[in-house]
């Protein structure tokens, strides 16, 4: 069956839409919920041979969801992690990762907490992705898609709510169309940062402009510009004791208020470019760059002795700057070619990435250290300190070049196959201005640079016995330089400039139940060489191990009735490293953060047109905090639920409580002595307005 065009393509004569520069018609199915923009084709996800979540913006709006971590809870084969408690940190199939995230398709690697409040929807792959998205995803990517200026209707939408705690946000989002296919957009949003934690809160102030001008027939063009404020008190959470998280400890907070603290000032400027070139090729062009200065600060607990009644702190200062200059293009094109359809992909890809790091250690006068151990007290009571100079100070420079290909070979009703390759070329130059300034005497004069060149393929078979039931197999090879925040935690030697590397192998089976309900299973085994984990002796450097992870994943998405809306997913995960050697016989430990089991359930039920009630439930079994898995955290259940009330056409509200039977439990670490601690029982009451 060949791929066709949608009638508004085969039209020349008549004005398309908008949206008729994106939706093709595939198979007979619109361009639209069944696909996702990261596979940067419009190729239906049930004929995609990985794993792919889709997380709606009705879907977050309705959850509450406020952060990428509240997101990722709700997502099968994902768990969170701490992140010290000033950026997203996530680990996908055993791979731990605070570069892995995309907006639009663009690389998003910079260390920070990204808001929701101008996203579509924001979509999970899972498997290798390097032929997509370049360097890194060895587990998966998480690709953030955003509002656009529509040029077809005006609207208003204002939004605000607040919990328990008093955090709470106020947003916006206007749309205006001006006429001769113009539009304005724009979105914003204040956040007050609170939880349960003593002296725990902050504010974020975010905006996104955007313009989109159909400038003929077959070209758009859309500029947009995003401003990220975001200053808050960092916590990294509790201490362990006799290989648990601290119970009872709640709220108690390890830090300093008025020291432990992190800032971020972002600007985004983007311009892209959509062209239908005829009625068989279709192109975009996108163009951004990128300023972010940032800011991170604390004091954090490395120990807790309860027979001596002590705790022990550690802390820096750590400031980074990064500009970004990235630049992409692709090509797809939908054509016949030797008696079978074919959909061609061909993109390259440029980046220029500059960052700065400099870290200050604090220094205790009462032990002439960084660390001091004191006696406890709530709050603590924390001894004089001063910071150091800085203890390391670096530049890094990337650039990269990039050319990619793939086919999407339709060789009968029946069968098909996605066959691809990606070429990279990485250039990264490294100043370490101490050494620098120590001399070269000691053979490292702080100059350090390293050259890759990779070549990512990917390979998929499907085999379609009905047409809304695909089975797939898949391999895929991905691989991650060191640049920019990767740097910052290796010793800078050879093997540590050394690319990691990533295999994906995977099987799994796609079920359009119905229009409404899907159901998706993949097993699959990923290998990691040469990986950069965290030293579990030492949180503040990393070190160098290969890990395996194999496992399973389900997911049902839909509506069962057409009163009842379910998603509902579960992942096994099994991971270890690889090649640990103790007294001659092999010693590998299970990978960090990564729960066995996950059960994730959002159900939504219509009780009349006005009434709407929701219930979801999370089930995540114990994880090991760090790799020498000596503190574990607890297994637990956690139950939400929400009433939504549509007061009239254009008002909403609604209710909505996390941990509805108030579960003390522990979601997330950074190692053993940082564990976050969950929200105990916690009610947000919304109001949305649309005119």
């Amino acid at each position: 069956m060949a791929l066709t065009l949608s009638s508004a393509y085969a039209q020349a004569d008549s004005a398309p839409k908008e949206s008729d520069l994106e939706r093709i018609t595939v198979r007979g199915a619109f361009f639209g919920q069944q696909v996702a923009d990261s596979v940067k084709t419009p190729t239906l996800l049930i004929n995609v041979p990985q794993s792919v979540s889709v997380i709606s913006e009705e879907q977050i709006n309705e959850q509450a969801l406020f952060s990428v971590a509240d997101v990722m809870q709700y997502t099968p084969g994902v768990s969170i992690g701490l992140g010290e408690d000033h950026r997203d940190q996530i680990t996908i199939r055993g791979q731990n990762t605070t570069a892995d995230f995309f907006v639009d398709g663009l690389r998003d690697d910079v260390q920070y907490f990204r808001p929701l409040y101008n996203l579509e929807r924001v979509e999970v792959l899972r498997g290798a992705n390097a032929l997509l998205f370049g360097r890194g995803g060895g587990g998966g990517v998480v690709n953030r898609v955003t509002k656009v200026a529509e040029i077809d209707k005006d609207f208003t939408e204002l939004s605000a709510g607040i919990d328990t705690f008093s955090a709470g946000s106020v947003s916006v989002d206007t749309n205006m169309v001006t006429g001769n296919g113009q539009a304005f957009r724009f979105n914003g949003v204040f956040d007050a940062i609170d939880n349960h934690r003593d002296f725990k809160d902050g504010e974020r102030f975010a905006l996104n402009p955007t313009y989109s001008w159909q400038l003929d027939n077959n070209t758009m063009l859309r500029a947009s510009y995003e401003y990220v404020d975001d200053d808050r008190v960092v916590d990294r959470g509790v201490p362990s004791l006799n290989g648990e998280p601290l119970m009872n400890a709640q709220d108690t907070y390890f830090g300093k208020p008025g020291f432990n603290n992190t800032t971020l000032e972002a600007h985004i400027a983007k311009l892209r470019v959509e062209h239908r070139i005829n009625s068989t090729w279709t192109s975009n062009a996108t163009l951004q760059y990128a300023d972010y200065d940032k800011l991170y600060q604390n004091l954090y607990p490395v120990n807790f002795d309860d027979t001596a009644g002590t705790v022990t702190l550690d802390g820096y200062k750590d400031t980074t700057s990064r500009q970004n200059t990235l630049f992409q293009v692709n090509l797809v094109g939908q054509l016949e070619g030797f008696g079978v359809a074919h959909t061609l992909l061909m993109g390259a890809e440029y980046g220029d990435q500059d960052t700065e790091n400099a870290r200050r250690d604090v220094f205790f006068a009462q032990t002439q250290d960084d660390q001091v151990t004191f006696m406890f007290s709530n709050p603590l009571d924390i001894p004089a300190m001063t910071l150091t100079d800085p203890v390391r100070d670096r530049a890094s420079e990337v650039m990269f070049t990039s050319l990619f290909v793939q086919d999407e070979i339709e060789l009968t009703e029946q069968w098909m196959v996605v066959a691809g390759l990606r070429y990279d070329n990485f250039d990264i130059d490294v100043a370490d201005k101490i050494e620098a300034a120590n001399g070269s005497q000691d053979g490292n004069n702080g100059l350090l640079s390293s050259s890759d060149t990779e070549v990512s393929p990917r390979l998929g078979v499907i085999y379609k016995p009905m047409d809304n039931i695909s089975l797939y197999a898949s391999y895929s090879k991905s691989f991650l330089p060191r640049s920019g925040d990767q740097f910052l935690s290796l010793s800078l030697t050879s093997q540590a400039l050394d690319a990691e590397e990533f295999e994906n192998r995977e099987v799994g089976v796609k079920w359009n139940i119905n229009d409404a309900l899907s159901i998706n299973a993949a097993v699959f085994e990923v290998e990691r060489e040469n990986g950069a984990t965290q030293d579990p002796n030492n949180p503040e450097r990393s070190i160098l191990t290969g890990t395996e992870t194999t496992g399973f994943e389900v997911q049902m998405v839909g509506q069962l009735t057409r009163q009842w809306e379910i998603n509902a997913g579960y992942s096994n995960l099994d991971g270890e490293e690889l090649g640990r050697v103790v007294d001659g016989d092999i010693a590998n430990r299970d990978l960090a953060q990564l729960p066995e089991h996950k059960f994730t359930l959002w159900n939504q039920y219509s009780l009349t047109n006005d009434w709407r009630v929701g219930l979801g439930v999370l089930y995540q079994s114990e994880q090991y905090a760090t790799l020498n898995n000596d503190v574990e955290l607890p297994d637990f259940w956690r139950v939400d639920a929400a009433v939504y009330y549509d007061y009239s056409e254009n008002m909403q509200v609604q209710l909505n409580v996390e941990n509805v039977f108030d579960e003390e439990y522990f979601p997330s670490a950074h190692n053993a002595n940082n564990i976050g601690t969950g929200e105990p029982v916690n009610a947000r009451l919304s109001v949305q307005y649309q005119f």
